[in-house]
């Protein structure tokens, strides 16, 4: 039998080469697996950041799936074509321990968002809330600010409204001393008037003497002519003298509206005279308590409530001359009356007539009693401060 030899030499010369070799073959598989890797690597971070921008995570299971099917199809393909120790168990857990921390490094990223987003919009809120609070105490500032004001434009109406109240009573007191003045101007007419007739009288008397005294120095018998003289100059100077005085009692009676005929004596004039400031004595006297409610109603509103830019509120007494009692504006005329008070045909028995004038859309016409002053009060009470608040309203509204 032939012995067989070894070859150490060839052997380790083979060996040698078998291990270039396949080290070679580990580089290139090496190489290979690397760009592969990168390849797998590159794919799953675009299919990962798709799915994020999507946000379908129930998708990434069948996308894995073919991912790992590809994967293995892939091995026994270069398996077949190549042969090298390739641990693609490995591989493939270390490929999905990369994406699940990518994942979770995601899913943190997207808490953290979440809770800066949280915080952000506490931080809005609490800046909403402060805001609103300083808008509120702003608010309550202005709100006090315009009440101090309100409060120092009232003072400053109060004060001017005491001023213009005393001016108005400045003025009434002078047409009351102008009203006293024409009364006591008429009565020194009068006066004088009398101081004449008693002029003509003294002249006449002396007149007499005289002619006396010249017919007692003549020593005349017949005496019938001088006294028929006598008598012609005493009718003279009494026909004067009756004229003067109703030529007086005419200018009076006719200032106050009585009608007077030529034929009218003195004894006429006087009687419709007496019977006229009869009459208005009693018209006069049933409309007191009427004026002086009116008049204090007009004296309370003008201190108190008639603001600055109205103008103030008069009560005018005509009962002696019309029998009439009117309230109006203080710039406004006679005519153009708010309230207007009169006895009923002159008639104090038939009753009490207030006309009201307050409401232009609404004229009215009240009738009382004598003794019924409280309803009358209250009635022009209610009409005036109705009026009040209807002109605050309109300089509200304009």
């Amino acid at each position: 039998m032939k012995k067989k030899f070894k070859r150490p030499q060839k052997r380790s010369s083979k060996k040698n080469r078998i291990n270039s070799k396949k080290i070679k073959n580990k580089k290139t598989k090496r190489r290979k697996y690397k760009k592969i890797g990168k390849k797998l690597k590159t794919k799953s971070k675009i299919k990962y950041k798709k799915i994020i921008k999507i946000k379908k995570f129930d998708k990434t299971n069948k996308k894995t799936r073919a991912l790992v099917s590809s994967l293995l199809n892939l091995n026994d393909k270069i398996k077949s074509l190549v042969r090298f120790n390739f641990n693609i168990d490995q591989s493939l857990q270390n490929f999905f321990v990369g994406v699940s921390k990518k994942i979770s490094g995601v899913k943190k990223i997207i808490l953290e968002e979440r809770e800066k987003q949280k915080k952000l919009k506490l931080r809005l809120m609490e800046q909403e809330k402060k805001e609103a609070q300083k808008k509120l105490i702003e608010q309550e500032k202005l709100a006090f600010i315009a009440k101090k004001n309100e409060l120092r434009e009232e003072q400053k109406l109060e004060r001017e409204r005491k001023l213009d109240l005393q001016k108005f009573i400045k003025f009434e007191q002078a047409e009351l001393r102008k009203e006293r003045a024409e009364k006591q101007r008429q009565f020194l007419e009068q006066i004088k008037l009398e101081k004449k007739i008693d002029q003509f009288r003294k002249r006449e008397a002396l007149e007499i003497r005289s002619l006396e005294k010249y017919v007692l120095s003549q020593q005349r018998e017949s005496y019938e002519e001088v006294q028929q003289r006598i008598d012609r100059i005493k009718e003279k100077y009494k026909l004067i003298r009756e004229q003067k005085i109703n030529e007086a009692i005419k200018e009076r009676v006719a200032s106050l509206g009585i009608k007077i005929e030529e034929s009218d004596s003195k004894e006429t004039l006087l009687e419709k005279e007496r019977v006229y400031s009869e009459e208005r004595r009693k018209i006069e006297y049933a409309l007191e308590s009427f004026y002086r409610s009116a008049h204090s109603l007009c004296f309370q509103l003008n201190k108190k409530y008639i603001p600055k830019y109205l103008s103030i509120i008069r009560c005018i007494d005509k009962r002696f001359e019309t029998g009439e009692i009117y309230i109006k504006w203080d710039d406004s005329a006679d005519d153009d009356w708010l309230i207007l008070i009169y006895i009923k045909n002159n008639s104090p028995d038939e009753g009490i007539v207030i006309e009201d004038k307050t409401n232009p859309e609404n004229n009215a016409t009240y009738e009382f009693q004598p003794n019924e002053i409280f309803k009358a009060s209250d009635a022009m009470v209610d009409a005036l401060t109705k009026l009040l608040d209807r002109e605050r309203n309109k300089r509200k509204v304009s």
